[in-house]
């Protein structure tokens, strides 16, 4: 029989109870952790629920289980379309469990990475992933399990790191113009952690090949304005320059941008790749060449190691790196043969 009560009034877990002839602790119970309720009661439980309309409060729930089920994510800009397929890869996890995110940005500035962290913690979520530049003393009395995604200038102790292998993806970038034949090559960089292992692991293979490398505003910001002024300084500079490798997609745009102004052809005239394989290098219009740096799955490894660190208490010091793979379109190809003089 259906319990009556007030139509504008939202049912309680009293009703949810009463309803399924449990007590108010079985149906909390069934709430937090259903395994370990029979599942005779379970399927009374979840059917008053269903018939009832019941959904379940969150501070309730926290307080009940000492959890908020909430994960912290902090970034450094929402602009960098990198975190689109992490967060995607950290929600496929974390909303299994019951779990969701939280995020803060932390653009550029002073202290601005620990004020967001700070916010984060004054919320009491249950774990934190940071994917901007740390502060060496940021976590200090976090006291809650941490994962920094990404390569980053620093890792706070006690922290796991889950990231793209961006050595790796640098030196594959330059590996796939040099196989085009390319040796007059531009490298658009930028401050940060990932910016300095791509640039490391490209540099190191056009050095390894006997060439000089041209790196433009490793100490800058790798947006899609840095892109564009990086590659507008370059060739202008170095109009010889046949094929350019952009720190991220968002500056390859920029790169593309410079490009066009200056009436040159993708790629007849000069090759153009990207790092992130984004959403901007999948376009069918850009189509541009690119390095997947797998965020989906450093996304996914976050999560899961981050849960583990929750269910555990015990502190991080693991490092993964995910292998990154070329994604070749139009915007790279052989070099325009040397014109006689």
């Amino acid at each position: 029989m259906t319990h009556d009560r007030p139509k504008n009034r939202r049912p309680t877990i009293y009703d949810v109870a009463k309803q399924a002839g449990v007590s108010p602790s079985l149906v909390s119970l069934v709430l937090q952790n259903p395994v370990r309720v029979s599942e005779k009661r379970r399927n009374a439980v979840q059917a008053a629920i269903s018939e009832l309309g019941y959904r379940p409060s969150r501070a309730a729930t926290a307080l009940a289980s000492s959890r908020t089920k909430s994960i912290g994510l902090v970034i450094d800009d929402y602009r960098n379309l990198w975190f689109v397929d992490l967060l995607r890869g950290m929600e496929s996890v974390l909303t299994e469990d019951g779990y969701r995110v939280m995020l803060a940005d932390s653009r550029p500035g002073a202290n601005r990475t620990s004020e967001a962290v700070d916010g984060l913690l004054a919320m009491h979520v249950d774990g934190l992933v940071i994917a901007a530049e740390p502060t060496p003393s940021m976590l200090a009395g976090a006291g809650v399990p941490t994962v920094v995604a990404g390569w980053r200038s620093g890792v706070p102790a006690g922290a796991d790191l889950i990231t793209n292998d961006d050595d790796g993806g640098g030196a594959m970038a330059a590996q796939h113009l040099l196989g085009l034949g390319h040796t007059r090559i531009g490298h658009l960089s930028g401050s940060g952690g990932a910016a300095d292992h791509r640039r490391a692991g490209f540099a190191g293979q056009l050095q390894g090949a006997g060439l000089d490398v041209c790196v433009v505003g490793e100490s800058g910001g790798t947006s899609e304005e840095d892109g564009f002024s990086s590659a507008s300084w370059l060739l202008d500079h170095h109009p010889e320059t046949t094929a350019i490798f952009a720190a991220n997609d968002t500056m390859a745009l920029g790169a593309l941008g410079a490009i066009k102004m200056r009436g040159l052809s993708v790629p007849s005239e000069i090759s153009v790749i990207g790092y992130d394989n984004s959403t901007v290098a999948k376009s069918k219009y850009v189509e541009l060449t690119s390095i997947d740096n797998r965020s989906d799955l450093v996304g996914i490894d976050v999560a899961k190691t981050l849960l583990a660190r929750i269910e555990t208490g015990a502190a991080g010091s693991q490092k993964k790196l995910i292998e990154p793979a070329l994604v070749v379109r139009g915007t790279t190809g052989p070099p325009a043969p040397i014109a006689p003089k």
